[in-house]
């Protein structure tokens, strides 16, 4: 978990404002900072719910993949793309899975080169009580209510429709 830095002042809006002295405004950098920050707490408390699990949050991640599959086994670069991974990402996460007996793998039959990974009646227990638990805290979001956070997820989404993430569906 990320320590609590109990300051007197925000050490964000400090930074914006001897930026702005020094550079001119850029409310661009104040937001990117805060964004950062957002990620460093946010990481620190999701990962503390399931680091007891053996896992880390791009492992739990793919276990919630792999339960959503209709058969519990997707392709590794299947995995990638809906992660938004690299391929080396994938591969190690789910080396990771597999020594902890949460998934296993096998060659793709409908693909001589490539490979399935499949999550094992193990990897759907531990998921199952990790998104509880996770749940539980909001996914550390619980200082937003629910229209907050779909503001955050409508302020974020431009962003990665930018990124190429996706495509937006054409205006009806």
């Amino acid at each position: 978990m990320t320590k609590p830095l109990a300051l007197d002042f925000d050490p964000i809006a400090r930074a914006d404002e001897l930026w702005a002295r020094r550079w001119g405004s850029a409310p661009s950098m104040a937001a990117i900072t805060s964004v950062m920050r957002a990620h460093q707490i946010l990481l620190g408390r999701v990962d503390a719910v399931v680091k007891p699990y053996g896992l880390t949050f791009a492992r739990y991640e793919a276990l919630v993949l792999l339960s959503f599959s209709r058969t519990g086994e997707l392709s590794l670069s299947k995995i990638g793309e809906r992660l938004m991974v690299h391929p080396t990402s994938v591969t190690n996460t789910v080396d990771r899975l597999e020594k902890a007996g949460l998934a296993s793998r096998r060659p793709n039959p409908l693909d001589g080169r490539g490979v399935l990974a499949a999550i094992t009646e193990r990897g759907r227990a531990v998921v199952e009580q990790a998104t509880r638990e996770l749940m539980a805290i909001d996914f550390g979001l619980e200082s937003y209510d629910a229209e907050q956070c779909q503001q955050v997820f409508d302020l974020l989404r431009p962003l990665r429709v930018a990124a190429g993430d996706f495509a937006e569906p054409p205006a009806q």
